[in-house]
C-alpha cells in the first residue's frame, strides 16, 4: 500500500490525496478545530462548508469551545442551537455541521486533522489531554501567529504541537486574513507551509475555497515566523498613524519592518528563501495587518491616549476578550535579541519595544528611522484640527528624557 501511494503521489498527487492514502488514515477524514475566537470561527465556517461538499472529509466538523456564559446561556448551546457565535463572530451564521463542544477530549476524539487556533500559552496543557484520543497518524495545522522562547532560544509553535502530540506532522497556515473579512467572504489568499507534501495537499483540500485561495510552500519556519513578526511591525504602523505621520512614514515602517523580518528569519533558518516573503504569509499579511489588524488598532489608540493607558488596558477595552499577540511576540523577540547582543541590528523592533514597554515617547520611532536626535528640536508632530489634545500629551507624562540616538540604531545614514 505504501509503495502504491508513493507511485501514485509521483504520477498524480491530487489523486493520491483524494484516495486518502495518507499514513494509516482512510477517507473520510475527521476534522476538529481547537479554538473558537474570531479567527477560529471565520476559518471554521470555511472548513465546515468544505466538509459538506468534499467526499474526502467527514461531514461533521467538531470545534472545541472554551465555555462561557452569555446572558445566562452557555455559549456552546447558543452555537449549536442558533448557529452563531454571538460573542466572537456576531452576525454570521455557522454551518449546521460545525458542532461546538466544551470538552476538549470529546471534541478531538478520533480526529484525523487538528486545526489549532488558540493562544500558544495553552498548547502544552491541551496536547496532554488530547494525545490519547486522536486518530493514529493524525496531522495538525497551526493558525497561531506567535512564537515561543525557552532557555535554548526560539521554539516554533508547530514544533510545540508536534512534540506535544508525540511527533505528529504539523503544518502552518498564515496569510493576509483579517477574520471579519474572511467571514464576510471577501476574497483573500493564504499560505500553507508544510514539511510533507502529501499533507500539505490534503490541508489545501480542507481550506481552499473560491474566496479563500490557498498557496503551498515547502517551508514551515519561514511561513510561520512571518506570521508572528508582522505583528511587531503592525505596532510600529499603529504608532505612526497615532502620531498622524501620514502614508509615507507608515510605508517606511512597513518596508524596514519587512527587511528586519527577513534578516531575523534567515539568520536562524538560512534555507528560507527570499521568495517566501512575497507569498501571502509575507508582504501581503504585513500590509493588511499594518492597516486593519488588531495590533495596529491598539497601537494607534495607545499613542492617541497620550500615555494614560497601557497596552494591557487597551487590549481589555478594545478586543472583547481576544488577545494581542504582537505585544507578547515583541517582548519575546526583544528578550532573545538582548540575550544574543543583537538588538542594535534590529532598530525598528527595538524602538517599538521601548515605546510599548519602556515609556519612551513615540517620536523616537521617527528619530530611529531617520537617524537624528530629537533634542535638535527640528522634528515636530503634525497636528490636525481637532487633535490638539494629542500635542498637549506629548511627550508622554511619564516619558524619559529624549535620549540620544546612537549610530548602531540608525536605519538611514544621512
Amino acid at each position: 500500500l505504501q509503495g502504491h501511494f508513493f507511485r501514485l503521489l509521483k504520477t498524480s498527487p491530487h489523486a493520491a490525496i483524494r484516495l486518502g492514502f495518507l499514513g494509516k488514515m482512510a477517507p473520510p477524514h475527521k476534522v476538529a478545530v481547537i479554538g473558537s475566537g474570531n479567527w477560529g470561527m471565520a476559518i471554521g465556517r470555511i472548513v465546515a462548508h468544505n466538509a459538506k461538499t468534499k467526499k474526502i472529509l467527514d461531514d461533521t466538523v467538531s470545534m472545541w469551545v472554551y465555555e462561557e456564559e452569555i446572558d445566562g446561556r452557555k455559549l456552546t448551546d447558543i452555537m449549536n442551537k442558533e448557529h452563531e457565535n454571538v460573542k466572537y463572530l456576531p452576525g454570521y451564521k455557522l454551518p449546521d455541521n460545525l458542532v461546538a463542544d466544551p470538552d476538549i477530549e470529546s471534541a478531538t476524539k478520533g480526529a484525523d486533522i487538528l486545526i489549532f487556533v488558540i493562544p500558544h500559552q495553552f498548547i502544552h496543557g491541551l496536547c496532554e489531554k488530547i494525545k490519547a484520543h486522536i486518530s493514529p497518524g493524525c496531522i495538525c495545522v497551526s493558525l497561531i501567529k506567535g512564537l515561543h522562547f525557552d532557555e535554548t532560544g526560539l521554539v516554533l509553535i508547530s514544533d510545540m504541537i508536534s512534540q506535544g502530540l508525540g511527533g505528529a506532522d504539523t503544518s502552518v497556515l498564515m496569510g493576509a486574513n483579517i477574520a471579519n473579512e474572511v467571514a464576510a467572504k471577501c476574497f483573500c489568499e493564504t499560505t500553507i507551509g508544510y514539511r510533507i507534501e502529501a499533507n500539505g495537499m490534503l490541508l489545501k483540500e480542507v481550506f481552499d475555497y473560491k474566496f479563500f485561495r490557498v498557496g503551498l510552500a515547502n517551508n514551515v519556519p519561514g511561513v510561520e515566523i512571518c506570521g508572528a513578526l508582522k505583528n511587531i511591525v503592525a505596532l510600529g504602523a499603529g504608532f505612526s498613524d497615532g502620531m498622524k505621520l501620514g502614508e509615507n512614514s507608515k510605508a517606511a515602517v512597513i518596508r524596514i519592518g519587512l527587511e528586519e523580518m527577513r534578516k531575523f528569519i534567515q539568520q536562524r533558518y538560512p534555507e528560507v528563501t527570499s521568495e517566501t516573503f512575497f507569498e501571502s504569509c509575507g508582504v501581503a499579511d504585513l500590509i493588511t495587518t499594518s492597516y486593519g489588524g488588531r495590533n495596529f488598532k491598539v497601537a494607534k489608540a495607545f499613542v492617541e491616549a497620550g500615555g494614560h493607558k497601557t497596552m494591557d488596558d487597551l487590549e481589555e477595552e478594545m478586543l472583547n476578550g481576544q488577545k494581542l499577540q504582537g505585544t507578547l511576540t515583541c517582548k519575546e523577540i526583544h528578550t532573545i535579541l538582548e540575550r544574543e547582543g543583537k538588538s542594535g541590528d534590529f532598530p525598528l523592533f527595538t524602538v517599538i519595544y521601548s515605546i510599548a514597554f519602556e515609556g519612551i515617547s513615540p517620536e523616537h520611532l521617527v528619530a530611529v528611522l531617520g537617524g537624528f536626535d530629537l533634542e535638535d528640536g527640528e522634528f515636530s508632530l503634525p497636528i490636525e484640527k481637532g487633535q490638539e489634545h494629542i500635542k498637549k500629551r506629548l511627550p508622554w507624562h511619564y516619558a524619559q528624557k529624549p535620549r540620544k540616538v546612537y549610530p548602531h540604531e540608525i536605519v538611514y545614514q544621512h
